[in-house]
């Protein structure tokens, strides 16, 4: 039998409660989010999310003391799996909401829809906000 070093992960989720003075509601969770006081944080042990394979190696070894081994994909964190195959899907839609032959004004209603969630995917992988809601998401 072969002997492996598993480091395994989960995140616990830690939060704050504050109150900003603000315009908007926007306006106030951009404060939240720019704001680096944590002062009085909690850690919520009872939401901590799943037990993932963050890193392997051979042998009974110190963990990074030698090369990592590949860990098969299902074994990683969920939302990580989710935000990979998120841009694969994107990746597929774009190709799909290419313009149709038919000319600027033969656009089907679902293409419209189809460039909405890619503009908003778009900004997802940036790390932006989503763009402004033009009605065409559902």
């Amino acid at each position: 039998m072969t002997t492996f070093t598993i480091e395994s992960t989960y995140r616990i989720p830690i939060d704050r409660q504050r109150s900003y003075q603000a315009d908007t509601l926007a306006e106030a969770c951009r404060l939240a989010i720019e704001d680096d006081d944590w002062e009085g944080q909690k850690e919520d042990y009872e939401s901590a999310g799943e037990t993932y394979v963050t890193g392997a190696w051979p042998g009974d070894v110190p963990p990074y003391s030698v090369a990592a081994l590949s860990i098969p994909p299902h074994f990683g964190e969920a939302l990580r799996r989710k935000a990979e195959h998120f841009e694969v899907l994107l990746g597929l839609l774009k190709v799909f909401a290419l313009p149709s032959d038919g000319g600027p004004t033969d656009e089907p209603f679902w293409r419209q829809r189809a460039h909405a969630a890619i503009t908003k995917a778009e900004a997802i992988l940036a790390g932006a906000r989503d763009p402004d809601d033009e009605g065409v998401m559902p």
